[in-house]
């Protein structure tokens, strides 16, 4: 199997689940796909075409505390980072998403049964070069406090992220990983997390209709109520890095460039991608043509697991 070229799954695989904020069920699968066709979402229980969604950041419609992507004829996905992000790391460029209902399932909170489903499904590789785009020159957006930041790079993507909760358990927190050469394990396996007191407020608001200690980790003071604690010492900024690398995947390429960003999340990174796409000076495209390449531009520990 090439680590330079386009890959799908090999096999069609299905998985169930609620909705993080509407507490609804859908059935999803993930189905093999051709070469160059990218990732699609078709929402399978609207007809006549209109249930096709390119997960594209311009199609992003809303980032408030999920990413959701819409189409010219209203229909929307919502929730579709965690997903994203296995994709991502993995190494799948091309695959079909059929889903019933409006959000992706949230299953356990991170992308772990993502990953797992899969390695169930097999990849399949295909001859067709993967698609690169390499950072040419910074690129920055800040919100107050918050910032969000790539610069040009080698051959790598290095994700620098940093969480500051001060008052409570969650603290601060930073961790960097390189996307192509690190394990991801904790990145994928670490769960989306809120405040106790938020919880209420979120309800009002018409969302977290589906959360539930099965899915998310809550703080509540020092203390963390889920049985079992954390998965890993950095849980919180590792779902954060994860969120961040499906909202990057919304590019449509694999990406050479070194990102930093604190206190940040879906708008940000979506804000991001429209600022370095909206001047071609920011970045170039890659072709490859034989090896011309010394690294890989999915993650080498996750290919190696499925091969």
């Amino acid at each position: 199997m090439s680590i330079l070229n386009q890959k799908t799954v090999l096999k069609p695989v299905s998985i169930s689940g609620i909705g993080l904020h509407t507490g609804l069920k859908s059935n999803v699968k993930i189905l093999p796909s051709v070469p160059n066709s990218g990732i699609i979402f078709n929402r399978i229980d609207i007809k006549n075409n209109k249930g096709i969604v390119n997960p594209n950041f311009g199609n992003v419609s809303e980032t408030n505390l999920c990413t959701t992507i819409s189409n010219e004829y209203g229909t929307q996905i919502s929730t579709i980072e965690h997903l994203m992000g296995a994709l991502y790391g993995v190494g799948i460029d091309n695959a079909i998403i059929e889903i019933d209902n409006q959000e992706v399932p949230i299953l356990d909170g991170s992308a772990k049964n993502w990953v797992n489903l899969i390695k169930e499904a097999g990849v399949e590789s295909s001859d067709a070069p993967i698609k690169i785009i390499k950072i040419d020159k910074q690129v920055e957006i800040f919100d107050n406090q918050k910032f969000i930041k790539i610069n040009p790079s080698n051959v790598s993507l290095d994700i620098k992220f940093e969480i500051k909760y001060p008052g409570c358990l969650i603290d601060n927190q930073t961790n960097k990983v390189n996307v192509l050469n690190d394990d991801l394990t904790e990145i994928f396996n670490s769960r989306t997390f809120c405040k106790f007191e938020d919880i209420d407020k979120l309800k009002s608001l018409g969302l977290a209709k589906g959360g539930s200690l099965e899915n998310a980790i809550v703080v509540k003071n020092d203390k963390i109520l889920n049985t079992g604690g954390l998965r890993n010492t950095l849980e919180f900024v590792n779902h954060k890095i994860l969120d961040c690398m499906g909202d990057l995947y919304l590019s449509g390429f694999r990406i050479i460039g070194s990102l930093s960003c604190s206190q940040g999340g879906h708008s940000l990174t979506n804000k991001l991608l429209r600022k370095i796409f909206a001047d071609k000076s920011n970045y170039s495209f890659i072709e490859l043509k034989g090896k011309n390449l010394p690294h890989s531009f999915i993650n080498k520990s996750s290919l190696k697991s499925i091969a």
